[in-house]
């Protein structure tokens, strides 16, 4: 299976009889639809009956009118889906149209925006709301949740089975799906966590947000991607299966291993964690020769790459190693931020971690609390010096960290610390999108993109907490949620 015989965004392999984006083709397609008629026709009989049992004639007399409106609106398949608010952010250019409508048509995709609703299409009026694309949270972690007890979460990420853990994992993509969050990238999940959550979301098994998932991260024996300093007679050091490496051909394999389990992008740790045990947080970890090995290798593949860096000199190894981005980026200098703008390297902020870890550093060992001071202090004013020169930013939360389904709170974090509303607004959409690669299907909301919308109570160009009010959730042209 090549890189592109799976497509992320949409729910079925690329194989004879399926079209790019995911729909039965040819007689496969022919087949479909006629069974999709037939399977309608008999919700219909069904919907006909429960209404003249419950509603009477009348009932059945408005269910016939919309129906025969139905047929007599001339849409082909299932009728058009029209939301229409108060305001509509596109975040094509960050302008907000006034009492627009988007049409989803019935393969799950936008197919226009406008002031009508058309004759035969399903209203659904928002009201005073604000519809947005779904918002894309570039730095997750899906299997994993952080409490405020350090020891007890260490137990039980030693003792929970995977079996038991993907339970959690499933429970916080719905958390996130519902918060507004129709895609994520998951950076680093151990037991392939992330990539059977994937699975299952596009199969229907459960219900969350599109996933790209890196599976292990990659780093050095003793780093940020390995495990606690246990002896090696009690548990067996890992390797470069589970991401440990050691010189540039192991780090290499660690690339190919993590693809070959169904990797969608590579996640490497240049420097130390804050919340690891073994590494002081701002030194580099890897030599300048297994940075690049890892970049190219993942590039080879068609993968982007993802730099976990709080430190400055780490950083500016892995932007010359070409890394697509620079995920927390604490400690970075001016000199640094500005190397990251003039090659398009995008800073992913995880404010949201960095302020929770500083809230919390008082239930952490002595040396976890002592690095997360330190980026608590340092995270916030760099973002700062980030946004006033102009690097690529994109939304990520570290959610995982912190808890999941609050990931809205990154906004505020951006907005007081000099973005725009409208800035960090277009940080969770269109440049979210560009920096996973999926900018022609999704970020924005466009005919022909697919069909990812939500909607909040408010505006949230003038107050952004109202990203914190999500009361409409659509998935490729699904509803999830809604008032």
């Amino acid at each position: 299976m090549t890189a592109l015989d799976f497509d992320p965004v949409t729910a079925h392999p690329r194989a004879a009889g399926w079209s790019q984006d995911g729909r039965p083709s040819g007689a496969a397609g022919q087949t479909d639809r006629e069974e999709g008629r037939r399977r309608r026709m008999q919700r219909i009989a069904r919907i006909c009956r429960r209404l003249s049992r419950r509603s009477g004639l009348a009932g059945l007399l408005a269910l016939v009118m919309l129906v025969a409106g139905w047929w007599s609106s001339g849409w082909a398949g299932e009728p058009p889906i029209a939301l229409k608010a108060k305001r509509v952010f596109t975040a094509v250019t960050g302008e907000v149209l006034e009492d627009a409508v988007v049409l989803v048509d019935d393969h799950g995709k936008i197919a226009a925006i406008g002031r009508v609703v058309p004759k035969g299409s399903v209203l659904v009026d928002l009201g005073d709301a604000t519809l947005l694309p779904g918002f894309i949270d570039a730095h997750v972690h899906l299997s994993g949740e952080m409490s405020d007890n350090w020891y007890r979460d260490f137990y039980h990420r030693m003792l929970r089975p995977p079996a038991e853990q993907a339970h959690y994992a499933a429970r916080n993509a719905r958390k996130t799906l519902l918060a507004g969050f129709t895609t994520v990238r998951d950076v680093g999940s151990a037991d392939w966590q992330a990539v059977s959550l994937r699975n299952a979301i596009r199969a229907g098994v459960i219900e969350g947000p599109r996933i790209l998932a890196a599976n292990y991260s990659i780093g050095s024996t003793g780093g940020h991607a390995d495990g606690p300093p246990f002896r090696p007679e009690q548990i067996a050091p890992d390797g470069p299966v589970k991401g440990v490496c050691n010189g540039p051909d192991e780090c290499r394999a660690a690339v190919r291993f993590q693809i070959k389990y169904g990797a969608d992008v590579i996640k490497f740790m240049p420097s130390g964690g804050v919340l690891s045990l073994t590494d002081p947080v701002d030194v580099p970890e890897l030599t300048q020769e297994e940075m690049n090995a890892i970049v190219s290798e993942a590039h080879a593949w068609d993968r982007k790459v993802a730099a976990h860096c709080h430190g400055d000199k780490a950083a500016r190894m892995a932007i010359a190693a070409g890394v697509d981005s620079i995920e927390h980026g604490t400690f970075l200098s001016d000199e640094t931020l500005r190397l990251m703008k003039r090659k398009g390297v995008y800073l992913v902020p995880t404010l949201f971690a960095g302020e929770w870890v500083g809230q919390q550093a008082d239930r952490y060992p002595p040396a976890v609390a002592e690095k997360a001071r330190a980026a608590a202090a340092q995270m916030q004013k760099m973002f700062q010096r980030a946004v006033k020169i102009g690097v690529p930013i994109a939304f990520g939360t570290d959610a995982g960290v912190e808890p999941h389904g609050l990931n809205a709170h990154e906004f505020s974090l951006m907005v007081k610390n000099g973005m725009s509303p409208r800035q960090a607004l277009l940080a969770a959409t269109r440049e979210g999108a560009k920096l996973l690669g999926l900018a022609d299907r999704i970020g924005t909301l466009e005919p022909g993109k697919i069909a990812d919308v939500i909607a909040v109570a408010g505006d949230p160009l003038t107050d952004i907490k109202a990203t914190e009010k999500v009361i409409f959730v659509m998935k490729a042209g699904r509803i999830i949620k809604r008032p």
